[in-house]
């Protein structure tokens, strides 16, 4: 009696379960890795200043682009 059916299906269940597992672990390396990429890149990007919306108004009226009345009203809709 050698109980070598038994352990050969036992064998192959095995290697499967152990490359599933360094699967996962490798799959969850990845997607830390490539989350912590985008938020660092994240970061940098709010670091960036941007002009408010009464700032990029005053300077096309100052420019010239808009009339008074319409700076005026578009300066009352912002506020």
């Amino acid at each position: 009696m050698t109980p070598e059916p038994w352990f050969w299906g036992w064998g192959i269940l095995w290697m499967i379960m152990i490359t599933a597992f360094w699967f996962l672990i490798l799959l969850v390396l990845a997607l830390t890795v490539r989350w912590l990429w985008r938020a660092g890149s994240g970061i940098r990007s709010v670091q960036r200043s941007e002009e408010s919306a009464i700032e990029i108004l005053k300077k096309r009226y100052v420019r010239g682009e808009i009339e008074k009345e319409e700076f005026e009203a578009k300066k009352r809709d912002l506020v």
